[in-house]
C-alpha cells in the first residue's frame, strides 16, 4: 500500500441518501451565509516559526458555518502539500518523483470515493448544507475548480522532474526520439510481448462500445480504410502490461542513460498491424474513474458472499470522471464521454502525461543514488535483554515500540512466539489491513494447528482490501480459527492483540494495542506506535472489547479503555471540559494532540471553547483539517501543524496537561487507532488506550510528541483563511527534522539495561504552543 492515500469510506454514502446526510451531518435548515468564509488565498511564503499573530478573519463567531474549513478543500490542501514535495529538493530525485505518482493517484482515489459521493448526493437532489455551510453541489463545485489547478500543478511538477530525469540519466522518450535500430527493436518488443495481449475493437452497430473498467486506460482512433470507410476504434490497454517500455540503455557503463516510452506511443508506432489497410485520421488516449465505493445491506445474511458481489459491482461503478489527451479530436471525446454515459459532467482534457499514477514504474533499482538512503529500523534491546522472549519483556515493564524507527518485526514475533509457545491456550486478533502472505496471518494458522483457540475478527469493510480480506478468512477457517467479521455497520478498525499464557498454574494475559495496522508492509514507512502491556485492567477491558465484536456484549463500564462508538468521544469531550476548569481556575492548560484527521463538529467546537476559555492548544493533523485556528476570539490559541515527509505520520496520540504545564510526568496521555472523525467516533469500534507506565510515557510526550513540535524540516502550519504555511529554519543551520531525530535517537522504553548509559537519549524542550 502506498502511503499518502485516503483512508476510511466517506461519511455520506448509502442507498437512504437522506437519512444518511441528517444523520451524518448537521442539518441547517437556515438560509446559506452571503459571506460564508473569508476568502482563500495563495499559499503564503515559508515561514521560519509558527505565525504568532495570525491574519486577522473577519465575521467568524462560534455559531458561523464559516468556523469550519470544508472537509473536501481541507483534502484537496493536503493533497498540494504531498505534490509540493515533489518539488523539496532535500528529497532525492526518484522519492521526488514518487510524490508526484502518490499525489496523483490520491486524486484518483478521492474522485473515486469523495467526489462520487457528492455526485450522486446531487443527482437524488440533496440540498442539506455541511457543516461549513454548503450544498452537495456548492462544495462539488469548488472541489472540480480545486483538483483543476491542482492538476495543472502536477504537470508542471511533471515537466520539470522529467527535465531533471534527463540530466540524471533516465529519460521519457517520444517517437520523435527513436532512432532506427531502437524501431527495429521495438517492432520485435510489440510483437512478443505486446501484440498478443492486445484486442483491437471496432465500434459500430455490430460493435457496440465496449465496457472500460475503473482506471482503464484506453486508445481512441478515428480510422479510415483504402477503399474510404470510416471507422472507430478502441485498443484498451491491460493493466497488466507496464505503462512504459524500458528501451535499451544508451552510452557507457557509468555514465548510461535509461530510456523509456509510454506504451500509448508505441501501440501508435504500430496501429497498422492493429487495424491492417486503415489509416489514423485522429485520436488520443482517455482514462475513466469510476464510483468505487461499496454500500452493505443492513439486513445482509452472508457477509462474505455479500461483499464478493459488491466488489464484483465496484468495477461497474457509475463513471465519475473521464480524462482524455489533449491531441483527442473534439467529436471524437463527445462520442466516447455518450458511450460513457457521463452525463453532464464534461471530460477533463489534459495537457500533458495521462496517467501520473504510473510515473512510479520509472523509479528504478539501480539508482539508489537517487532515492532515500535505506534505513534499517532498531529491535528494541529491551526484548534482547530476555533473550528475545517478548513475554517476559512485558512481564518485566510496558514497552512502547515506535514504527517505523523500531521493527514491525516486535509485533510478528509477539504472535510467532505465542503461536509456538506451549502454555499459550488462547490468542485473539483484529484484522483490519495486512499484507499478502501475511506473517500474522500464518502464526495464527499456526497456532490454530497446534490446537490453542484462536479467534480472528476480519473487518471486510476495508475497503480496496476486502477482496484479500475474504482470503485470508477462508484460509484462517480452513486451518480452524474461529473467524468474526463484527459488525454489519460499524467497521471494527481497532488494533487489539490478546494472548492468554499459563503461568504458574494460572492464565496471564499480554496485551498489543497499536495505533496502526497488523501490516508490515506500511509499517516500514507508517509511523505509528505499538503498547505491549500485561496490566491486568487492559487486558481485561481488551477482553470485553473482544467480546462486544463477537457477541454483541456491550461492556458495562471499562476500567481504563475508552472505545468508539460507546464512549471515545466522552471520553475526550470530558477531558476537554476539564482542561477548560484548569484554565479558568488559572492553572496551567494544555491539549497536544496528534491525528490524521480532525473533522467531527463536536470535538471542534470543544477546542474552540477551550481556546476562548485559555487553553493552549496544539495539534498535529496530517490530513484534513476543518478546525480554523488563530481567529481572533474563537481560535487564537489553537495552532495547526501538518508533517509530510518521508514516512506517513499515522500515530494518534492526545495529551492533556491535567493542570501542569506541558510536557508533565503529570499529564493524561493517550495512544488510539481513531482519528477525531465521525466515521471514527461514532460509526467504528476503535480503542482509546491510557499511557500509564512513566517511561512509556515520557517516551511519548516528552521525546516523540516534543519532536514533533519542534519539526521544521517537513512541517506546515494552517492559518485562519485555509491555506498552509511550510515552516522554515532560520538562515545558517539545517532545520530539525523529527523523522531524522527518531532515526538516529534510541527510543525510551525500548533501550536495555546495559546501554542505557551509552543511548541516553535527549528529552527536546518542545516548541508548543506556550510551552
Amino acid at each position: 500500500m502506498r502511503p499518502y492515500g485516503i483512508e476510511g469510506k466517506r461519511d455520506r454514502r448509502s442507498k437512504k441518501v437522506n437519512k444518511k446526510v441528517d444523520k451524518e451531518k448537521n442539518v441547517s435548515e437556515q438560509p446559506q451565509p452571503t459571506d460564508r468564509r473569508p476568502a482563500r488565498r495563495a499559499p503564503a511564503p515559508a515561514v521560519s516559526a509558527p505565525i504568532e499573530t495570525p491574519a486577522p478573519v473577519a465575521g467568524i463567531g462560534p455559531s458561523s458555518p464559516a468556523r469550519f474549513i470544508n472537509r473536501e478543500v481541507s483534502w484537496l490542501a493536503f493533497n498540494t502539500r504531498v505534490l509540493d514535495e515533489a518539488k523539496n529538493t532535500r528529497h532525492p530525485l526518484l522519492e521526488r518523483l514518487r510524490f508526484l505518482s502518490i499525489s496523483a493517484s490520491n486524486l484518483d482515489e478521492f474522485y473515486m470515493v469523495r467526489v462520487a459521493g457528492l455526485v450522486e448526493l446531487v443527482k437524488a437532489g440533496v440540498t442539506s448544507l455541511s457543516d461549513d455551510g454548503l450544498t452537495p453541489q456548492q462544495q462539488l463545485t469548488e472541489v472540480e475548480a480545486e483538483a483543476a489547478e491542482l492538476m495543472a500543478e502536477q504537470q508542471l511538477v511533471w515537466a520539470a522532474l522529467h527535465t531533471e530525469l534527463r540530466k540524471n540519466g533516465i529519460s521519457l522518450i517520444t517517437e520523435g526520439d527513436l532512432s532506427a535500430a531502437d524501431r527495429d527493436w521495438l517492432a520485435a518488443r510489440f510483437m512478443d510481448q505486446i501484440f498478443p495481449v492486445l484486442t483491437p475493437l471496432a465500434v459500430d452497430p455490430a460493435h457496440p462500445f465496449p465496457f472500460i473498467p475503473n482506471l482503464g486506460f484506453t486508445i481512441a482512433a478515428h480510422l479510415k480504410s483504402a477503399e474510404g470507410k470510416a471507422m472507430r476504434a478502441l485498443v484498451p490497454v491491460p493493466q497488466k502490461l507496464e505503462r512504459f517500455v524500458r528501451l535499451p540503455d544508451t552510452g557507457r557503463k557509468g555514465n548510461k542513460t535509461c530510456r523509456f516510452i509510454a506504451i500509448e506511443a508505441v501501440i501508435g508506432l504500430f496501429w497498422d498491424r492493429l487495424f491492417p489497410g486503415y489509416t489514423v485520421l485522429g485520436g488520443g488516449a482517455f482514462r475513466v474513474i469510476r464510483d468505487s465505493d461499496v454500500e452493505v445491506e443492513e439486513e445482509a445474511e452472508d457477509l462474505v458472499r455479500l461483499f464478493e458481489t459488491l466488489l464484483r459491482r465496484r468495477r461497474r461503478g457509475s463513471v465519475v470522471r473521464l480524462k482524455c489527451s489533449a491531441s483527442m479530436p473534439e467529436d471524437l471525446r463527445a462520442f466516447i464521454a455518450k458511450a460513457l454515459d457521463v452525463g453532464t459532467r464534461e471530460p477533463v482534457i489534459v495537457e500533458g502525461l495521462l496517467g501520473l499514477v504510473d510515473l512510479s514504474q520509472l523509479i528504478i533499482d539501480e539508482r539508489p543514488d537517487l532515492k532515500f538512503k535505506p534505513y534499517t529500523p532498531r529491535f528494541p534491546e529491551r526484548v534482547r535483554d530476555h533473550g528475545g522472549d517478548i513475554f517476559a519483556a512485558i512481564r518485566a515493564k510496558d514497552i512502547l515500540v515506535h514504527h517505523p524507527f523500531e521493527t514491525f518485526d516486535v509485533v510478528v514475533q509477539f504472535v510467532r512466539q505465542a503461536a509456538a509457545d506451549p502454555d499459550v491456550v488462547a490468542i485473539k486478533q483484529t484484522l483490519y489491513r495486512t499484507s499478502k502472505d501475511s506473517p500474522i496471518v500464518a502464526a495464527l494458522i499456526e497456532a490454530a494447528d497446534a490446537g490453542k483457540s484462536v479467534t480472528a475478527v476480519v473487518e471486510l469493510k476495508a475497503r480496496f482490501d476486502e477482496a484479500a480480506n475474504i482470503k485470508w478468512a477462508r484460509d484462517m477457517e480452513r486451518a480452524g480459527v474461529q473467524v468474526v467479521y463484527g459488525f454489519i455497520e460499524l467497521k471494527t478498525h481497532a488494533k487489539l492483540n490478546l494472548v492468554v499464557r499459563r503461568e504458574a498454574g494460572q492464565l496471564r494475559t499480554y496485551a498489543h494495542v497499536g495505533t496502526g495496522n497488523y501490516h508490515p508492509v506500511t509499517a516500514r514507512v507508517y509511523t505509528d506506535l505499538s503498547l505491549f502491556t500485561a496490566d491486568p485492567a487492559i487486558v481485561r477491558d481488551a477482553a470485553q472489547v473482544f467480546n462486544f465484536i463477537t457477541g454483541y456484549a456491550e461492556p458495562g463500564k471499562l476500567e481504563k479503555l475508552a472505545i468508539s462508538p460507546l464512549s471515545l468521544r466522552k471520553r475526550l469531550l470530558e477531558n476537554i471540559e476539564e482542561e477548560i476548569a484548569h484554565a479558568r481556575a488559572g492553572r496551567p492548560a494544555a491539549i497536544w494532540a496528534k491525528m490524521n484527521s480532525l473533522v467531527d463538529a463536536l470535538v471542534i467546537d470543544a477546542l474552540y471553547k477551550a481556546s476562548q476559555a485559555g487553553v493552549k492548544i496544539d495539534l498535529i493533523v496530517r490530513g484534513i483539517c476543518c478546525l480554523r485556528p488563530g481567529v481572533p476570539g474563537l481560535s487564537e490559541n489553537i495552532r495547526v501543524k501538518s508533517i509530510v515527509g518521508r514516512f506517513l505520520e499515522h500515530g494518534r496520540i492526545v495529551a492533556f496537561g491535567n493542570g501542569h504545564p506541558m510536557p508533565s510526568a503529570k499529564a493524561k496521555l493517550y495512544i488510539a487507532s481513531a482519528d477525531w472523525m465521525p466515521r471514527n467516533l461514532d460509526r467504528r469500534v476503535e480503542v482509546l488506550a491510557p499511557i500509564e507506565n512513566a517511561t512509556v510515557h515520557q517516551q511519548i510526550l516528552d521525546q516523540i510528541m516534543a519532536s514533533y513540535l519542534k519539526d521544521e524540516a517537513q512541517s506546515w502550519y494552517l492559518q485562519p483563511d485555509g491555506s498552509y504555511q511550510r515552516v522554515e529554519a532560520p538562515a545558517g543551520r539545517e532545520p530539525f527534522s523529527a523523522h531524522e531525530y527518531f532515526m538516529t535517537n534510541p527510543s525510551l522504553s525500548g533501550r536495555g539495561k546495559a546501554k542505557q548509559a551509552a543511548l541516553a537519549t535527549p528529552l527536546l524542550p518542545a516548541k508548543g504552543n506556550g510551552a
